[in-house]
């Protein structure tokens, strides 16, 4: 499973969605789904943004995390 870190992110920097989508341009909808961990798929060019915009690399913000329910022996 991939967890997304934006809503942690954000608070960290005291920054709102609104915040994001004014500064990047990325729509808000993408990004409630990513804060939410609703997304089902991501844009490169969307994490390319959010990586830039909190001066981050890309494992700060997404991490896998095995399914230990899908396990493949």
């Amino acid at each position: 499973m991939i967890k997304c870190h934006l809503s942690r992110l954000l608070g960290e920097r005291r920054l709102k969605i609104s915040d994001v989508v004014r500064d990047t341009g990325i729509n808000r909808g993408t990004l409630t789904r990513l804060y939410h961990e609703t997304a089902e798929r991501v844009d490169l060019a969307t994490l390319d943004g959010l990586c830039l915009y909190l001066n981050c690399a890309l494992s700060d913000l997404v991490e896998y995390l095995p399914d230990p329910k899908k396990a493949t022996k």
